[in-house]
């Protein structure tokens, strides 16, 4: 198998250079690399039956279940969801700064006096109503900027729902796999047990009889007793598991323990586990680089906020109210003009900002870079661990026969007289781990396969070339 992840990729992207002046010059980011070199299809289209649609290929009604209810329940996914609104929120206030604000109000009051005459009582009303308008003109484009800042975070927000979407999905199935296997392993040791059960009902009449002796009896026993403390911390593992799997599908488990009994008791596999290289351009859908990247663009527009925050600021306000009066009659006074606010000593406190506007740039270039150099190391390890796991099941399934074999004909012998005990439970011991260690490779195969998945961002479509290899170890 070719692994492939390609390195021009990884050179290219991280060679993509934001260089911004740290003085309070203008700053001149690349940007328009970013947005050239990053325009990202969103993970499964951002749609739950495409994101579905890649573990169908597992064949699972069960995982398939799971995966829909994690989808809707998960309170991660609904926490993104809530980030969205709030960031959307944010941007829709702050273009509110881009247009006038206009102010009502109104009165009603009724005034009395009481003269001399204590039969003649004077009394009037008094209306008033009014109307105040303001509008900062946006002279340096500081709201702008706001703006854009703003509308970035809130996409930022988005692609984090979807990290979060497929995030969850991975650890569901990477938790589902180890359930299966838990189960698989659980069914060994249970066997183990039931045989050596067996055994012991054999050794004890043979020690009634005097053809065993007590010390082989007292084998037997304990080996039992191994098998029966290995196959309840074997049950506890599993419960643990499913409470897992319970806390990631938003809390119901009955209906998880519902569909765990009735679901298939194989570790799931996709239907091709095999991948001779990974396009590097996968790599642009992945959520968290995207994030990364609109977390870029929001600090270069701080930066420019900041900056015209140092320039002068022009509003215009105006008012106008209407007030009648049956005593003073009716009154209009109005006033309209603009204000002019110019900054001449703050302490530095502006200039600070811009400083602490580009280091905040920095610090996010800095990150961005690391997110790319980060993905295409996840992606080249989990590429290592499933070839490395897929050559590994084939040598663990020889073992794991022949150790049967082994033990088959050991048992054979010691049934017949022809091999102690002693040889007979080294040679289960054997059979044993051999098959507890192909159960785990084929487990751990698929997880890195569920781990390739979550470093590409969310699957991808197998090229034309895939090689399809099964857990049952053909090639």
């Amino acid at each position: 198998m070719r692994i492939t992840v390609f390195h021009s990729f990884s050179v290219f992207a991280t060679a993509v250079v934001l260089t911004g002046c740290t003085s309070l010059g203008e700053l001149k980011p690349a940007a328009s690399v970013v947005a050239a070199h990053w325009h990202a299809t969103l993970p499964h289209g951002g749609r739950s039956s495409d994101l579905l649609a890649w573990w169908a290929s597992f064949k699972d009604g069960s995982l398939d279940a799971l995966l829909r209810m994690a989808e809707q329940d998960n309170p991660s996914i609904q926490e993104a969801v809530a980030n969205i609104d709030k960031a959307r929120a944010t941007l829709d206030s702050t273009k509110a700064g881009l247009f006038p604000s206009l102010d009502g109000s109104a009165s009603a009051s009724r005034e009395g006096n009481k003269g001399d005459d204590l039969n003649k009582l004077s009394a009037g009303t008094t209306k008033s109503g009014g109307l105040d308008a303001s509008w900062e003109l946006d002279l340096f484009g500081k709201t702008k900027k706001q703006v854009q800042a703003a509308a970035s975070r809130a996409q930022g927000k988005v692609w984090s729902w979807h990290d979060a979407r497929v995030s969850v999905a991975a650890e569901v199935g990477d938790y589902y796999v180890q359930y299966r296997a838990c189960r698989q392993l659980e069914r060994l040791y249970s066997d183990e047990l039931a045989s050596q059960k067996e055994t012991i009902r054999v050794t004890e009449k043979s020690a009634q009889s005097g053809f065993t002796s007590t010390a082989d009896l007292a084998l037997a026993r304990a080996s039992a007793a191994s098998s029966s403390s290995s196959l309840t911390s074997q049950r506890g593992n599993c419960e643990i598991l499913l409470k897992s799997i319970v806390q990631l599908t938003g809390g119901d488990e009955t209906a998880v323990r519902k569909l765990l009994d009735h679901g298939p008791i194989r570790i799931p596999q996709p239907s091709q586990l095999r991948i001779a290289s990974v396009p590097a351009e996968v790599l642009r859908q992945r959520p968290d680089i995207n994030q990364l990247e609109t977390e870029v663009v929001a600090t270069i527009a701080d930066v420019g906020a900041a900056k015209a925050d140092m320039y002068p600021s022009l509003s215009l306000s105006g008012s106008i109210s209407i007030s009648q009066s049956t005593v003073t009659g009716r009154s209009v006074p109005w006033s309209f003009g603009p204000a002019l606010s110019i900054p001449l000593l703050d302490g530095g406190s502006k200039r600070a900002a811009v400083r602490s506007s580009v280091a905040d740039y920095d610090v996010a270039v800095a990150s961005y870079k690391d997110g790319v150099l980060s993905a295409v190391s996840e992606v080249e390890t989990a590429l290592v661990n499933v070839n490395t796991a897929l050559k590994r099941i084939n040598d663990a399934k020889s073992a794991a026969d022949y150790y049967q074999s082994y033990f088959r004909s050991i048992d054979q012998n010691w049934r017949s007289g022809g091999a102690s005990i002693l040889d007979r439970e080294e040679a289960r011991r054997s059979a044993q781990s051999a098959a507890i260690s192909l159960i785990e490779i084929r487990r751990d195969a698929v997880q890195y396969w569920i781990a390739l998945y979550k470093a590409l961002g969310g699957g991808w479509a197998s090229p034309a070339n895939v090689a399809v290899a099964s857990l049952n170890g053909t090639r």
